[in-house]
């Protein structure tokens, strides 16, 4: 599972951007699980989404599917989900890769 910061002024909207999101981007209603969202789009088994602590993160956990092998599917699925993410915490790719370097 990985954890997301929020960008300031994203917070607020984050319980429902979260799912509303997952919707826009992969076009599946979500399934939910009690805080847990959950959804099955091409090369992704399961995204599961989540609030992490006190609700100004975002926890995300993936499974890709096994021994899948269309690269168009992968790449889409790949773009999907950044664009995903980029909306969601309001922090680019660039910019997550970079917070992520600073924890280690």
């Amino acid at each position: 599972m990985q954890e997301y910061t929020i960008k300031r002024g994203f917070g607020k909207l984050l319980a429902t951007n979260m799912v509303d999101k997952l919707v826009e981007h992969f076009g599946c209603e979500p399934v939910r699980d009690g805080d847990v969202y959950r959804i099955s789009y091409g090369a992704l088994e399961s995204l599961e989404v989540r609030l992490g602590s006190g609700g100004k993160t975002l926890c995300v956990s993936t499974v890709s599917k096994p021994n899948f092998d269309d690269d168009q599917v992968i790449l889409d699925t790949n773009r999907k989900f950044r664009l995903y993410l980029d909306e969601v915490t309001g922090y680019s790719t660039k910019e997550r890769t970079k917070k992520a370097k600073k924890v280690e």
